[in-house]
């Protein structure tokens, strides 16, 4: 079986779909089947190697989105399709000029697996864009109509998709690594360089953006006897930095350095309510650390509240550091929600959701190219 995952990111560019693409592409070669991965040019600087094929198509700085760039739909990528000539197509969180891959699996009678990854309609409400809302959902019905199979991160997520008329929508979540992810990685002595005095040590693990609503946790970073400690870049890093004084600001953290901040951490906080997922609470998992995580999007799913976290109400700041300090006295409570959360996560592995895509690529195989009939939304 030959495969070309078409996607709108992928590295250098740090986020979600660009890890997962490489992941499932990884996967496949270990399985015998030959990927090629088609996304957009990355710009200057160092571009990672792969044992497996990456054609770059030409593509556009995002002005409102530092780091991003967006591919165009040009020739090149027909041009990269044909050359590759693939069995099925997969497009990782179709937008842009993935369309393009779309259209070209529909003339040539390719099937195609979508993976809903991102809630584009819900990025319109946090960057203030309500009026393209509509049209962006438009966009997405033309390509997820156009596809055989559909995947979704999150059972609330493909609920929202059969909302908007994409129906049949198959539920495939995100694996975790427990081998880099693992409780054996704690560092006391990093523990309290962080949280000196005996401090809760609470830690934010991601893109710094707009989108993760990370001004939610200024009351918990005031919070007495609590320290924040935030993980990653993005742009809104210097704006945050200036909203929460008393955190430490780390950076994108890589390697062992990263599972050493996790496991290092008493309790991890998730605030973004646009998530079709929320792969860093399954990392918090894997580390033995409970998660306290929005009560919104994919987040929500993966966190069982009173089991291996807890959840608080959207845009509730003064809720979040609540509850917060109530748990900073139950510290037996939340190691005995640390341990629960990683026996969770212990048999969601990469290998097995690769696994699982590729049953979903042999079951679009088998329907064949048809194009799916669009049901009317129902908003």
């Amino acid at each position: 079986m030959r495969v070309a995952l078409v996607t709108e990111s992928f590295p250098p560019q740090v986020n979600g779909v660009a890890r997962s693409v490489a992941r499932a592409a990884a996967h496949l070669a270990a399985r015998g089947i030959e990927p090629v991965v088609i996304a957009p040019a990355p710009g200057p600087g160092p571009r990672p190697a792969f044992d497996w094929p990456v054609v770059h198509v030409p593509s556009v700085r995002v002005p409102a989105y530092r780091g991003f760039r967006a591919g165009l739909a040009t020739r090149a990528l027909d041009e990269a399709l044909d050359a590759h000539r693939p069995d099925v197509v997969h497009l990782a969180s179709p937008f842009g000029y993935t369309a393009r891959a779309a259209a070209w699996a529909e003339r040539r009678a390719v099937p195609t697996v979508a993976v809903w990854q991102t809630d584009l309609p819900a990025y319109t409400r946090a960057y203030h864009l309500t009026a393209f809302e509509r049209l962006v959902w438009h966009r997405l019905r033309s390509i997820h109509s156009r596809a055989r199979v559909n995947l979704a991160l999150s059972a609330c997520t493909a609920r929202a998709l059969a909302a908007q008329g994409i129906g049949d929508v198959a539920v495939l979540p995100h694996g975790v690594d427990t081998d880099r992810f693992h409780p054996r990685f704690r560092d006391r002595a990093l523990h309290d360089a962080l949280a000196p005095d005996g401090a809760l040590l609470v830690g934010y693990v991601g893109r710094l953006a707009r989108e993760k609503q990370l001004h939610w946790l200024a009351d918990l970073a005031a919070e007495p006897g609590v320290r924040l400690v935030i993980a990653g870049d993005g742009p809104r890093r210097r704006a945050l930095e200036r909203l929460l004084p008393r955190a430490a600001f780390l950076g994108a953290l890589h390697g062992e350095d990263l599972s050493r901040l996790y496991a290092s951490l008493d309790l991890f906080a998730h605030t973004g309510p646009f998530e079709t997922f929320g792969q860093t609470i399954q990392e918090a998992h894997a580390s033995g650390v409970p998660v306290v995580a929005v009560d919104a999007g994919g987040a929500a799913e993966l966190v069982d509240p009173g089991v291996d976290g807890t959840h608080f109400p959207p845009g509730d700041g003064p809720a979040l550091a609540g509850t917060v300090r109530a748990l900073a006295a139950r510290p037996e409570l939340l190691r005995q929600w640390g341990g629960r959360g990683r026996r969770k996560v212990e048999h969601r592995t990469w290998e097995s959701e690769g696994d699982a895509l590729i049953g979903h690529y042999e079951r679009a195989l088998a329907l064949g190219p048809a194009r799916a009939r669009l049901a009317a939304p129902t908003v």
